[in-house]
């Protein structure tokens, strides 16, 4: 098991809930915002329309009510803005209730210049449109309901615009002008923010399906968890009747006599305590009191020690280890972060058992970490699933985890992980973590 140390304060999973709920809040400000800009939009178009018509029409305008229903739009745009810009949570009826005012607005300028017969009235069917795309079913038929009593209101109560009945002009006519505009302007504004919206639920729905594939990758984890803690409870007791009985088969005089029969002791007792050390390690990963704690090192001296340790167990060839690391860092000594290593120089080994590389480097504030070998490289097939579980060539059950540990745990600390083939032979894994996360912090 490779959960994450306690020492650490990462956690490897998160509620399936607080996902799908800070998910929904990041769309909800995003559309947000998107509303934001389209209300500064409003503004200026509100703006330029009335400067122009009073001005180069001659259509008298009172300017005075118009600009103050103009001024308060602002000030409440500027509020969502600074609202937005300081992170605050967005709420799925402040959608509806931004929507509902930007209609008020509307029907206030209307009201104010010819009602339902300016030509820009149909600008309620891009209010209707957005919030067909952005809200529940139930609110967007609301705000239909109100648009159209909002036109039925104007059509009774407001003055029509002192207009001459040029129709027959064509697009000489103010009216058709004002018409062509207004459609324009709908298309435009539908085409791009429709466009905008659509991205955004897509990447929500892709960030959404990524979460929960680490959430059931981390599950799985939790699963391998229990079963090894159990498994390496179970093994102490016979790993320690093992130790006993071959240290009282070092001091009999028949096998003591034979030097191969003390070698070969020795391998077994060297092996037992390798076990035993295994053992250890996924109890202290466990949290159990079994396993001493973090301490801290180097990355120098954790890496010098890693690799000793790997030596002394492995029988490999020849091991190149290349130090650029440059300034020492300390760091926590964990076994977590040890035995992701270490799972790549084993899967070096096996594809590449004459000869293995590991290089430690600095990127930053990044820890860099390469293992490369000499071997055929990964096929095609498991490449393309690199870091999902049992995806292996060795043919073996249960293979193909020690990239999977290796990816959730490189993940977890907030690193990540890159492979490729050499172009001269071999594989490479690279490995980068920032430092922040390898530091040893009180608890």
């Amino acid at each position: 098991m490779i959960p994450t140390p306690a020492k650490l304060r990462i956690s490897l999973q998160q509620p399936r809930h607080l996902i799908v709920s800070n998910s929904d809040s990041d769309t909800l400000s995003k559309h947000m915002r998107q509303l934001v800009q389209l209300r500064w939009m409003a503004v200026l178009g509100q703006l330029l329309t009335i400067l122009v018509t009073h001005f180069s029409f001659g259509v008298e305008l009172p300017l005075q009510k118009m600009f103050g229903v103009l001024a308060a739009l602002v000030v409440f745009n500027g509020l969502y803005e600074i609202s937005l810009r300081l992170g605050r949570r967005i709420h799925a009826l402040e959608i509806f209730v931004g929507l509902l005012v930007d209609m008020g607005t509307l029907t206030f300028q209307l009201h104010l210049s010819g009602g339902a017969t300016n030509p820009f009235v149909f600008l309620y069917v891009l209010q209707v449109g957005l919030a067909a795309v952005l809200m529940a079913a139930p609110l967007a038929w609301a705000l239909l309901a109100i648009s159209t009593l909002c036109f039925l209101w104007l059509a009774e109560t407001a003055h029509s615009l002192n207009l001459p009945l040029d129709y027959h002009l064509g697009i000489e006519s103010f009216y058709v002008q004002g018409m062509f505009i207004c459609l324009v302007l709908n298309a435009a504004l539908l085409v791009i923010f429709v466009n905008r919206i659509t991205r955004t639920q897509r990447d929500r729905d892709a960030r959404l399906a990524e979460l929960r594939r680490r959430a059931a990758e981390e599950e799985h984890i939790l699963r391998m968890g229990l079963l090894a803690s159990g498994a390496a409870h179970e093994l102490g007791t016979p790993l320690a009747t093992i130790d006993v009985i071959l240290g009282d088969w070092k001091h009999m005089d028949a096998l003591s006599a034979d030097p191969d029969l003390v070698a070969d002791m020795e391998e077994m007792k060297a092996q037992v305590r390798r076990c035993k050390a295994i053992v250890s390690g996924i109890l202290m990963s466990a949290g159990e009191t079994r396993g001493e704690s973090s301490e801290e090192t180097t990355v120098c001296e954790f890496f010098e020690d890693l690799i000793k340790d790997w030596q002394n167990t492995r029988k490999s060839q020849e091991l190149h280890f290349e130090n650029r690391f440059g300034e020492d860092v300390d760091i926590a000594s964990d076994s977590v972060l040890k035995q992701t290593v270490c799972n790549l120089l084993d899967n070096a080994l096996e594809a590449s058992p004459m000869w293995v590389g590991l290089e430690v480097a600095r990127d930053g504030d990044m820890l860099v970490v390469r293992v490369f070998d000499r071997g055929p490289g990964f096929s095609s097939k498991v490449y393309n699933r690199l870091g999902q579980p049992y995806q292996s060539t060795k043919g073996r059950p249960g293979s193909g985890l020690g990239l999977f540990l290796v990816f959730n745990v490189t993940r977890t600390l907030g690193g990540e992980v890159q492979a490729r083939n050499l172009a001269e032979g071999g594989a490479e894994v690279v490995l980068k973590l920032p430092l922040d996360a390898l530091l040893l912090k009180e608890d």
